[in-house]
């Protein structure tokens, strides 16, 4: 497996330097925030690539374990970097906020592909030609992610999933289709959309009173409007009812908050609506 160090200078001068052809001086010294890790993927038949962000005290010797976020748009030019800075600013000692994290960047190779089931809208099947694997994804993060984060890191059995538009769309199908894979799930801007919306008419054993497995869910959507396609929706209003019909549950171990951030829109929501989900998920005691 490769392990390569992800090197941020961070020096402004030297970055300027670096932009007009100038030499960076030898004594700069690199700021390390996390590794690349990769995987072999015999579900999907691809390798994908892991960015892997290791809390402040991380050490494979000792005894301490953690909780594991999964990122999907966990590219480096993503949502990785903002996303560990969140974790990392929630971790100090006069916040803490939220337990240390193991952060797991997926890399995106065809998130159209990934994060999307069948559609049987005939259009949408001509414009997004690769879509509609989903269910291969899933069986991805279950039967192959999680057991190499698992085997491979110090983990103590939370996890995390953030996804935001199509990413929520698919931390959507998850938490009503296998809710155990994760323990609270981030769903920003999902693309409810999809398919017509098919999405929110899906049963649940997560509505049922015989669901016993704790589980947190955030639900964030901006002033965003009409959704793409020939049926257009509104994002809002879908978001809205899905997070109903989560909290009309009659389990007791489903946790659901709602969040509308009228400021922000499709592009600027991730950051602000995850920075809220820390707060909202994990309350003051």
């Amino acid at each position: 497996m490769k392990f390569i160090n992800i090197l941020i200078v961070c020096f402004l001068p030297l970055f300027c330097a670096a932009q007009s052809g100038q030499a960076i001086p030898t004594e700069s010294k690199p700021f390390i925030l996390g590794y690349i890790d990769e995987i072999q993927s015999v579900v999907l038949a691809e390798k994908r690539i892991l960015n892997i962000y290791l809390p402040e005290g991380y050490q494979p010797a000792d005894t301490t374990r953690y909780a594991v976020v999964y990122l999907l748009d966990g590219s480096q030019d993503e949502d990785f970097i903002h996303v560990v800075g969140l974790y990392q600013f929630n971790n100090f000692s006069w916040i803490n906020r939220v337990p240390k994290s193991i952060i797991v960047g997926i890399a995106n190779v065809d998130r159209k592909r990934d994060f999307t089931y069948p559609t049987t809208i005939t259009k949408d099947k001509e414009r997004y030609k690769t879509t509609g694997k989903s269910a291969q994804f899933m069986a991805f993060l279950e039967k192959e992610l999680q057991p190499y984060i698992e085997k491979k890191y110090k983990t103590n059995g939370s996890k995390t999933i953030i996804g935001q538009s199509l990413g929520g769309l698919l931390a959507t199908e998850i938490l009503l289709k296998k809710p155990t894979l994760f323990n609270q799930y981030i769903i920003i801007s999902p693309s409810l959309w999809w398919d017509n919306g098919s999405l929110l008419a899906q049963e649940s054993a997560i509505f049922s009173d015989t669901f016993h497995t704790s589980t947190k869910v955030y639900i964030g959507v901006g002033k965003e409007g009409l959704t793409p396609g020939d049926n257009p929706r509104v994002m809002e209003v879908d978001a809205n009812l899905l997070a109903d019909k989560l909290k009309a549950s009659k389990s007791q171990y489903l946790q659901v908050h709602f969040d509308y951030l009228p400021q922000e829109n499709h592009g600027t929501i991730t950051h602000q609506a995850i920075f809220n989900a820390l707060r909202l998920l994990n309350p003051e005691p």
